[in-house]
Order: structure tokens, then C-alpha cells, then sequence
């Protein structure tokens, strides 16, 4: 009896198989979104202005959830963690993404952060010890000539294309400081409070570049409701969804999908930007996407 009621409330308490899938695809459309949108406005708005507004949004979408949760009281190497992924990941990354689209298009941007878990790989080795094998040699080298290959063919404006991808490259740097840091700080404390407290931090960040701010926010135009569709969609509600797909699916089958990002957001952008990048840039992203992928294959053990 009490195993066929333990196999019930299992299945009860499991979602439909189609839910996962919808919610990361959900999770994959908003995050190319936001490439398109921050392209689209980042001639009008500041990057910090961007950057700030978008994360106080963020933080007060979740600010419920967090509350609901309860307070976990973070240690003092939590709170220099805390600080060293809100301020890099949410605060830098921002900045560095938000001007380098000033520079190219949404779809390179998108791929050259796909970079960010080569570098992750890189820094896991002098922090968690991990070992440098060929694989990751190879990969890295791969994935960097991917990068290479995207710098030389994304505009004519070689000056331009060049600090556009120099950038972005540093966002995909901040992204992988804030998957290692959270690696450690999910360990205890809930993963809406980090988001929380790193959104926080991030817009406080930006706040020194945002001087045009209260301005957008007294106009009430257009630029404001950018704004707040990036902090409640790609932001907030996609994290959420991402961590619901997360827990109901396999994390190595889902991080793969990640990859489907450029690919996505080069549509959305041809659609309604009208804007497409230079065949040269799908190359470079290619062997980006290839260098990633051999970063995480394994060497036999013999």
C-alpha cells in the first residue's frame, strides 16, 4: 500500500512532459529577445541606464518570491561571492553587452557569448582544480578562433566591429565569473535569493553610467517599456522558467539548447529590425558552438 502511494503522489507531483520542453523553449525565445532589444534601443539609452533600469525591474519581480522563500543569512565569503557575481555577471556584463551592441548586431553578440562556457572551463581549472586535458585545449583554441573569425567578418567598419566584439567578449568573461560563483553559492543559499541580491548589486553597478535615466523614466516613452520587457521577460520570468525546465529535465540535454540563442535571435532580429549578420559571423559562430562542445567531451580512462 505504501509503495503504490508513494508511485501516486509521484506521478501526481510530476508535470506534464510538455511543460519542461515549453518552458525552456519560452526561456530560449526571451533571452534571444533581449539581444534584439538592446540592439534596437542602445543608440537611445545609455548602456548603465539600460543596464540599471532592467535589473531594478528584475529584482522587484522577484523581490515576492524571495520573500515567500524566506532569508538564508549569507556567510562573509558569501556576501564577497554575492558581490563578485552581482557585480560582474549583472553589473559589468551589462555594461560591456549593452555597448558592444552599439558596435554589431544582435546575432553576433548572441554568438560570441556563447563563448562563456569556454571561459568557464578555463577558469574552473586554477579554482575547482579541474584538469587541463586535450579536450580542453582543444576546444578552447577552437572556440577562440571562432571568436577571431566573428571579429574579421562582422562589419566594414573595422574599428567599430572590432571594439563591438572586444565587448562582448568581456559580457561572455562576466557570464562565466557568475556561473563559478553561483556553482559555490547555490550550495545554501536559494537560487531567487542569489538572482535577488546579484540583480541588486548589478544595477547599483551600473547607477555611476546611468545619467539619462530619470529622464526615460520621467518621458514614460518608449524606451522605458523596453526597458521593463527586458527586466520582467528576459529577466525575471526567464530565469524562472529556465530553473522550472532545469529541474524537470536533464541539465546536460538543456544547457545544449542554449545554443539554439544566436540562431533565434538573428530571426527575430531579420524580422523586425531588418537586420541580418555577415555570412563570415555564422562561420566564426559555428566553430564557437564546436569549441564549447569539445570543452565538455571527457578523455578516456585507461
Amino acid at each position: 500500500m505504501t509503495t503504490t502511494r508513494t508511485d501516486h503522489d509521484s506521478a501526481t507531483a510530476a508535470p506534464p512532459a510538455w511543460l519542461p520542453v515549453t518552458a525552456g523553449a519560452v526561456t530560449l525565445v526571451l533571452w534571444a529577445s533581449a539581444f534584439v532589444v538592446i540592439r534596437h534601443v542602445a543608440h537611445d539609452v545609455s548602456p548603465g541606464a539600460l543596464g540599471s533600469g532592467r535589473l531594478v525591474v528584475a529584482a522587484l519581480v522577484m523581490l515576492p518570491l524571495v520573500l515567500r522563500r524566506g532569508w538564508v543569512r549569507p556567510t562573509r565569503r558569501e556576501w564577497a561571492l554575492l558581490a563578485l557575481g552581482g557585480v560582474g555577471w549583472f553589473g559589468v556584463y551589462n555594461l560591456a553587452l549593452n555597448a558592444g551592441e552599439r558596435h554589431v548586431d544582435a546575432g553576433t553578440a548572441a554568438m560570441i557569448i556563447q563563448i562563456g562556457p569556454v571561459i568557464v572551463a578555463l577558469l574552473a581549472i586554477p579554482l575547482f582544480g579541474e584538469v587541463l586535458h586535450r579536450w580542453l585545449v582543444a576546444g578552447m583554441l577552437v572556440g577562440f578562433a571562432g571568436v577571431a573569425v566573428i571579429a574579421r567578418g562582422s562589419s566594414s567598419d573595422a574599428d567599430a566591429s572590432l571594439l563591438g566584439v572586444v565587448l562582448v567578449l568581456v559580457a561572455a568573461a562576466m557570464y562565466a565569473v557568475g556561473v563559478l560563483t553561483q556553482k559555490v553559492l547555490l550550495r545554501r543559499i536559494p537560487s531567487v535569493q542569489v538572482v535577488l541580491v546579484s540583480f541588486l548589486i548589478g544595477a547599483v553597478t551600473c547607477l555611476p553610467f546611468s545619467g539619462d535615466l530619470p529622464g526615460i523614466v520621467a518621458d514614460g516613452g518608449p524606451e522605458l517599456w523596453w526597458i521593463v520587457y527586458l527586466g520582467v521577460f528576459p529577466t525575471a520570468i526567464a530565469f524562472t522558467t529556465w530553473a522550472f525546465a532545469l529541474t524537470h529535465t536533464d541539465a546536460g540535454a538543456l544547457s545544449l539548447t542554449t545554443f539554439l540563442v544566436p540562431l533565434i535571435a538573428t530571426l527575430i532580429a531579420w524580422l523586425t529590425i531588418d537586420e541580418v549578420p555577415p555570412s563570415l559571423t555564422f562561420v566564426g559562430g559555428a566553430l564557437a558552438i564546436a569549441g564549447v562542445l569539445m570543452t565538455r567531451r571527457r578523455p578516456r580512462v585507461s
